[in-house]
């Protein structure tokens, strides 16, 4: 399954959409006035269905994650070098990115590839590819490609 991430050209806060590959609207992402990123997450029928938030304070970016209201987990980014990297703390994966920070690879506690994610290049917003290899894990998906994009641009600001 295939995700289209795009954030929209005019916002005030974080705000996206993300789109299957016949181009519907499958979520749609509505940032919040916070202290550190706070990214809510609708499904196509307006229900809150996850959040993401940044927590402030930490020595490395850390971010908590919900479904609906229950909090699931953090994801944090690792110290690197060169290639970044970040730890799930809830599900088992982890995500490596390349030198460019522009493509990226989730993987299982076993090694089985979840999910990849491609960072289109030349776009006048942040665009993502995010291809799942199970549908069930879409948001899953969703919820890291919003952190990575939330790192990147606190570290930018």
């Amino acid at each position: 399954m295939k995700l289209i991430f795009k954030q929209r050209f005019f916002s005030w806060f974080d705000s996206y959409d993300i789109y299957d590959e016949a181009g519907n609207v499958l979520y749609e992402v509505k940032g919040e006035l916070s202290w550190g990123h706070c990214l809510r997450i609708f499904d196509s029928g307006g229900r809150e269905t996850g959040t993401v938030k940044e927590k402030i304070l930490t020595l490395m970016p850390k971010f908590e994650i919900y479904r609906d209201d229950a909090y699931v987990g953090c994801i944090s980014k690792e110290f690197s070098l060169f290639r970044p990297k970040y730890n799930i703390d809830y599900n088992g994966w982890h995500i490596e990115g390349d030198f460019f920070e522009w493509d990226y690879t989730v993987v299982s506690q076993y090694s089985e590839e979840i999910a990849t994610i491609s960072k289109e290049v030349l776009r006048l917003t942040d665009t993502y590819v995010v291809d799942v290899a199970n549908p069930k894990d879409a948001l899953s998906a969703l919820m890291l490609v919003l952190a990575i994009d939330a790192e990147k641009c606190s570290r930018n600001d």
